[in-house]
């Protein structure tokens, strides 16, 4: 077994891994400097049961309903061979193929292994690639893999189009709708960078085939409801700027050897389930296991990370929980108290903090000044 997986399994616990995705990527990427997300998400743990446990259950999340919603599209999109997604692509890709091949790599001949079924999808794309003519087969769920500050994340996109132009397209399909030609302009965002993340990842497995990066193109296929129906339309979506982001954080992760290193022998996230599948861990003991990892809180955690409610809490009095913004501007003055008492002349600054205190001093007497002009 690989050192490296071996010891995220001790961290983890006795539980099966939760797989990481698109959407938990890109919200790694969204902090790049919190140790813990990055270690508990590269270990599988499941935040929100630990998050529970702790006493601060998890404030966001989709519901089952919504769940069940995009679960039903995805099947329509798909039925009797994605007949109906294949005539989008055809009227949006201008493809002149008229059959394509259908592969469903959900599982390979039954075995639904992580490894298998990229070692499939790997041979098979591989196959497609060098294909002189454009390939007309629709992989399903595919399994592809990214490399996350140091380990492998597999990760499985809704489906990737047959090539077209000699290009390949991840198609992504999503259960919001699109409204008079206009969808939620938060939840496109969400799903072109979750998009970009496949794109890369599929990128990289090309690339280890010798194919260049131009091979995936970087306009992905979103496929949502349309209107008020239940009938899908299509739409490209460029994803080259999230793809520039995406590079660049995930270059900033803190390399996960460097974090486990640090740590003491024997930590683990184990909530210590008894046979009724509830959690025995004392909380005091788990709430030491989680802050020996550092973390780095911010109020935009709050709609992205299953921690965020303890981290906000264990961040209570810094400059953290006000925001990254704030805590930049403050030049690294990690205590409100110490920042009101530079701000009021009560402090002496330390080593550095000269800079930084002038000007809380002056904004402190500006305000005081508004302030009395006003009464």
């Amino acid at each position: 077994m690989d050192p490296l997986v071996d010891r995220l399994d001790r961290i983890r616990g006795t539980v099966a891994p939760r797989n990481h995705n698109a959407r938990t990527i890109a919200a790694l990427t969204s902090n790049p400097g919190c140790g813990r997300r990055g270690l508990m998400d590269a270990a599988g743990v499941n935040k929100g049961a630990v998050a529970g446990q702790l006493g601060f259950p998890a404030g966001f999340g989709q519901s089952r309903f919504a769940i069940a919603r995009g679960n039903a599209f995805e099947a329509q999109v798909k039925a009797d061979g994605a007949a109906e997604l294949l005539q989008l692509l055809r009227e949006r890709l201008g493809l002149a193929i008229p059959e394509v091949a259908y592969d469903d790599l959900s599982n390979v001949g039954g075995n639904a292994s992580r490894e298998v079924r990229y070692a499939r999808t790997k041979a098979l794309l591989a196959r497609a690639a060098s294909d002189r003519d454009d390939a007309g087969t629709l992989f399903d769920h595919p399994m592809l893999r990214l490399e996350i500050a140091g380990y492998y994340a597999y990760l499985e996109p809704d489906l990737i189009a047959f090539r077209a132009g000699g290009k390949f397209h991840v198609v992504e399909i999503k259960s919001f709708a699109v409204i008079d030609g206009q969808a939620d302009p938060g939840k496109t965002a969400a799903a072109a960078t979750q998009s970009a993340v496949y794109v890369m990842a599929m990128r990289e497995l090309l690339a280890e085939l010798g194919h260049p990066p131009e091979s995936v193109s970087h306009d992905v296929v979103l496929v949502c409801p349309e209107n008020f129906a239940n009938r899908p339309t299509a739409t490209l979506v460029d994803v080259r700027k999230q793809l520039t982001v995406l590079r660049r954080q995930l270059s900033r992760l803190t390399r996960l050897e460097s974090i486990l290193d640090a740590l003491p022998a024997g930590l683990t996230f184990d909530l210590a389930y008894d046979g009724d599948q509830q959690a025995t861990r004392p909380a005091d003991e788990l709430r030491k296991a989680v802050s020996t990892i550092d973390a780095r809180y911010s109020p935009d955690c709050l709609g992205t990370c299953e921690m965020a409610f303890f981290c906000r809490d264990e961040s209570a009095g810094s400059t953290s929980a006000l925001g990254r913004s704030v805590r930049d501007d403050l030049g690294g003055v990690e205590s409100i108290g110490t920042v009101l008492g530079l701000a009021r002349g009560t402090l002496t600054p330390g080593a550095g903090q000269e800079e930084i205190a002038g000007l809380l001093r002056f904004a402190h007497k500006l305000r005081t000044e508004c302030l009395d002009g006003i009464g």
